[in-house]
């Protein structure tokens, strides 16, 4: 982080302070933006005061729902495919960001600070819905110091928020097992509740998920997998009653990502028949070759086994070319997995579901089928890409 962005950062320079998943801040270069990139999650100058991800810990709930200052780098990711009583498909994405901007051993100076507008933490939010029998994705953000209750988060009981748009407990013990979902802006809303009804999964090594083989390029990873989830979305159309099944990701890291990594490509799938799948692979710069993959298989009673690189091959069959970026992003793939008999093909409900926000990315709804080991299957997810 450039050493000039201080705890008196002014609301202006705010502004440029976004970032998505795996893309954090990086260093204002030319211009003097914040920029929001893949190096935010690659080493800087401060990476060694900040704790880093070395080894497999022992999770403590509701303690870990809450945020994690003494990393650089956090997010809560709630993404979903709902349905109305009709069948018309919703998508729906909203995620929360916190970027720690001095290291813990100076973040006592702003705690001594008498204004309530004195922060060392910045919180950051996108809010996405992609309507699918409307052709339609659309994509706001804000951003907001995490002091004077503009933005924050706490573990119990649980709530993440900036401004208006906030995840909170719905349960009476204030457990993040049973949220509300609240986000709204020009004419597009969610208004949702979710229950978490398998166990939490622990990526990687016991939730150890590594990005490289190099010690610390890793992050703490768990996620609610399948979530029951019902409510309102809201659009210019109108108002609709939905129901359907989201998935939480959390995370927390410092420094994460190789130099050489360009970006990523992420998939979520549920299952029809209750299993899940969270697949990550990394591109290396120049040639786009995977660097580094690793994913989580999730059977119906919510056993996990590692998927490891060469468990998964996936294939593009179809790209879409960004009217707006010239980014050529796939949008149809071929996933097979010879492990689990897995063979199938994944589309984009939409092919337009870039964000296009203050750093643009793909991220949308999709759909699946094929065959396995049991039989036929079918389901739904989200991707994520970037680095396109």
């Amino acid at each position: 982080m450039n050493k000039g962005l201080q705890i008196g950062v002014s609301v202006a320079a705010l502004m440029g302070l976004a970032a998505l998943g795996w893309a954090a801040l990086r260093p204002p270069e030319g211009n003097g933006e914040a920029q929001a990139t893949v190096a935010g999650l690659q080493r800087d100058e401060t990476s060694d005061r900040f704790a880093r991800a070395l080894q497999p810990r022992d999770f403590e709930f509701p303690r870990d729902h809450g945020p994690h200052d003494d990393y650089q780098t956090e997010w809560w990711y709630y993404t979903g495919n709902l349905f109305d009583p009709s069948g018309r498909h919703f998508g729906y994405q909203l995620t929360f960001f916190r970027r720690a901007l001095i290291p813990p051993d100076e973040q006592a100076i702003v705690a001594d600070r008498a204004s309530s507008f004195a922060f060392d933490q910045v919180y950051f939010a996108h809010f996405a819905i992609t309507d699918s029998a409307a052709n339609e994705h659309v994509a706001f953000e804000k951003y907001s110091r995490g002091a004077a209750e503009l933005a924050g988060a706490q573990a119990s009981p649980f709530r993440v928020f900036v401004e208006d748009w906030s995840a909170s407990s719905a349960s009476e013990d204030g457990d993040a097992g049973q949220v509300r979902l609240v986000a709204a802006q020009d004419g597009y809303a969610i208004e949702l509740g979710l229950i978490n009804s398998k166990p939490f999964v622990f990526h990687g090594d016991r939730g150890l998920s590594q990005k490289s083989l190099n010690p610390g390029n890793a992050s703490y990873y768990y996620s609610m997998t399948r979530m029951a989830t019902e409510g309102r979305i809201i659009t210019p159309r109108g108002t609709f009653t939905v129901r359907g099944n989201s998935w939480l990701d959390r995370e927390w890291s410092t420094s994460a990502l190789d130099d050489d990594t360009e970006g990523w490509d992420w998939f979520s799938l549920q299952f029809d028949d209750q299993r899940e799948i969270m697949f990550f692979k990394l591109r290396r710069k120049g040639t786009g070759d995977v660097n580094f993959a690793k994913g989580t298989y999730v059977d119906a009673d919510g056993r996990t086994e590692l998927i490891l690189r060469d468990d998964v091959q996936i294939g593009v069959l179809e790209r879409w070319i960004s009217p707006q970026t010239g980014a050529a992003y796939p949008v149809r793939w071929r996933l097979t997995a010879p492990r689990y008999g897995l063979d199938i093909e994944i589309g984009a409900r939409i092919p337009d579901q870039e964000m296009s926000l203050t750093q643009r990315y793909w991220e949308g709804a999709v759909t699946f089928k094929g065959i396995s080991a049991n039989g036929p299957v079918s389901g739904v997810g989200y991707v994520e890409m970037t680095g396109y």
